[in-house]
């Protein structure tokens, strides 16, 4: 029976990443490690590691530094869905000269259609319309706590919720509320909470 905690299976990391990601604020090492501490912890990551080609077992166990995410790209762990089945997951940053930093905690398709066939060929499949959110809904939910804990430890100025996300271009459209129509989840800091606007689309 295929296993979604295998980091090995490639299987597991296939499809594409539905993600949080968090617009941490001007670049700044101090920041974004503050906002990885926050995420790991408020997510309830397990383990954390540099390597799909090896099992946990098999590699060296980092620490969740900026540091070593610089060195491997991504790292990676795994983490208890809301119904309580463990899947492989990852973080890695977006940091460019003339933008913002984002930080970015994703739970790969492959693993998660393991443990929850109505994710299938989403989002290409027919059915990824409105129909997914059946199962889009409460894990958008439960992203969305994660993001409310990061919060209280860093006011970060962001949050999207959903697959592969643009984050500069959905930035740069939002115009400071969500739109009516959203095919993500939109985490906007509103005089000091987060306000939560979920996919509808």
């Amino acid at each position: 029976m295929p296993d979604p905690v295998a980091f090995t299976d490639p299987e597991n990391w296939s499809g594409g990443f539905y993600e949080l990601a968090l617009r941490i604020g001007d670049r700044d090492d101090e920041r974004l490690q503050h906002a990885m501490s926050a995420l790991w912890s408020a997510a309830a990551i397990a383990g954390c590691y540099g390597s799909a080609d090896q099992e946990p077992a098999d590699q060296e166990s980092l620490p969740a530094t900026v540091a070593a995410l610089r060195k491997f790209g991504h790292l990676r762990g795994t983490v208890r869905l809301p119904a309580g089945r463990p899947i492989v997951c990852g973080c890695l940053a977006f940091r460019y000269d003339d933008s913002p930093d984002w930080l970015t905690f994703y739970l790969p398709l492959g693993a998660l259609a393991r443990v929850d066939r109505q994710v299938g060929g989403y989002p290409f499949s027919p059915d990824s319309g409105p129909a997914s959110l059946a199962w889009r809904s409460p894990l958008d939910a439960w992203l969305a706590q994660i993001a409310n804990k990061v919060f209280g430890e860093i006011d970060f100025q962001l949050g999207l919720i959903g697959f592969e996300l643009d984050g500069d271009r959905l930035a740069a459209n939002l115009n400071g509320t969500a739109p009516e129509q959203r095919w993500v989840g939109y985490l906007l800091p509103v005089d000091g909470q987060l306000l939560y606007a979920p996919a509808n689309r």
